[in-house]
């Protein structure tokens, strides 16, 4: 380990700003403002390599469902290498922003054609890859994805390579675990209620490679799946959900965007944390989450960059917090109680739901930190009390100038370690990508 520390001036933390801390064994280096990095819940890092690509207008109204089927269009193209050198780009941009753990909800396990490849842990050992060379943690959620519909219809053929049975699942979930580390977890990802069968499901989640694990899983994200759900199963997707499986701290209901009150109350009391993506939602058009309710029944949250138009979780908790405020005509929303910062607020609970869906301990973050630049003009005269809504609300210089990550300085000076290497070999592969299409 290197000699010398981090002095930090200001750090916060879950209960408050501490001053002068000390994080040993990193390198001498100094801090006036330092942070927790965020985990990032929810990830599709092949998405990344598309984000731009899929607004034009098409002939008739777009909508998620439109954008899924240019979705599939471009993930039929990528392979293994195409795949880690995309996530490794994306987690070099993530660790800049200030994610310092994802969680991978990776569902790409097939070739194109649907056939497994040779080594059916293809794919995921270039998520693999891609996070060890980049240095951010990372919580691999391999997805169980079966059926197309709630109907139990069979996979289209673009879907066909996303497909595995509950056999091949718990046989990839296996093997996979063997390559768990300090910074590398594995994880339990339904890919939906319309994509995984009541029995398939059931089957999964007593098996002993289960226990222990966070499990994900997308729901209520569209109107046409609550509509769907009730047409077949009788119930609204996070009622059901509720119904038929042990729902407790362990899970994560990614979007869960459109729910009633009961069902949000129940998110909040079983201790699950809701995934919220507010940038991708807005740009696939999902709808709001009742995010004042939520916080008032004590409920838990995190954010994920998911599809990754965006990949910043300033960004992130800017538009969770500004959607509430379209929606009420109202100001600081997130912030309950007179007095509170809405940045400390959403940062905290971000940080706690994140690390609770990631797996990690909850007080475990000292290793994962992120240096703000208190030379821009942005932080001049701030303090503890104005700091974290400064950099949340105020313009769009980014203001994370060091990361430590895994107790390594994966960022130095707004550089990643291995930043010019992982961009050449991203833009070669995007070129390949492009001339194949």
């Amino acid at each position: 380990m290197p000699a010398g520390e981090l002095r930090i001036e200001h750090a916060w933390t879950p209960q408050g700003w501490k001053r002068d801390v000390a994080i040993r064994d990193v390198g001498e280096a100094r801090a006036r403002f330092a942070l927790p990095g965020m985990p990032n819940l929810h990830s599709h890092a092949f998405q990344r390599a598309m984000a731009g690509l899929a607004e034009r207008r098409g002939p008739g109204d777009d909508s998620f469902w439109t954008w899924r089927e240019a979705m599939y269009a471009f993930a039929s193209r990528v392979g293994p290498d195409e795949l880690q050198a995309i996530a490794a780009q994306l987690y070099v941009e993530m660790l800049k922003a200030g994610y310092t753990h994802v969680c991978e909800f990776h569902y790409l396990h097939n070739a194109p054609d649907g056939k497994p490849y040779a080594d059916p842990a293809a794919m995921s050992k270039a998520i693999v890859e891609a996070a060890r060379e980049t240095g951010i943690g990372l919580t691999l959620l391999p997805v169980l994805y079966m059926t197309g519909g709630f109907d139990g219809r069979p996979l289209s053929e673009r879907q066909r390579r996303f497909g595995l049975t509950v056999e091949a699942y718990l046989r990839l979930l296996e093997s996979l675990a063997a390559f768990a580390s300090p910074r590398l977890r594995v994880g339990i990802a339904l890919h939906s209620l319309r994509a995984v069968p009541e029995d398939a499901m059931r089957e999964v989640l007593v098996s002993p490679l289960a226990q222990g694990r966070p499990i994900h899983i997308h729901v209520a994200e569209q109107i046409g799946e609550v509509q769907d759900c009730l047409a077949v199963r009788n119930a609204r997707p996070v009622q059901w959900l509720f119904d038929h499986a042990g729902v407790d701290a362990r899970w994560c209901l990614v979007h869960a965007t459109h729910l009633d009150t009961a069902e949000m109350r129940a998110i909040a009391q079983s201790g699950a944390v809701a995934g919220l993506c507010p940038t991708t939602e807005a740009n696939l058009g999902d709808g709001l989450f009742p995010l004042a309710a939520y916080l008032d029944a004590k409920g838990a949250l995190g954010i994920g960059s998911d599809s990754h138009i965006s990949v910043s979780p300033v960004e992130e908790l800017r538009w969770l917090e500004y959607g509430q405020r379209l929606v009420t005509r109202h100001r600081n929303i997130a912030a309950r109680r007179p007095g509170d910062s809405v940045g400390e607020m959403l940062w905290g609970a971000a940080l706690s739901g994140g690390r609770r869906a990631a797996g990690l301990a909850p007080d475990g973050a000292g290793a994962d930190c992120i240096v703000l630049d208190d030379a821009s003009p942005l932080l001049a005269a701030r303090n503890e009390a104005s700091v974290i809504d400064t950099f949340l609300f105020a313009g769009n210089v980014p203001l994370v100038r060091d990361v430590l990550a895994g107790g390594e300085w994966v960022v130095r000076d707004f550089r990643h370690r291995d930043e010019p290497r992982i961009a050449a070999r991203y833009r070669a592969t995007l070129g390949q990508l492009a001339s194949a299409a």
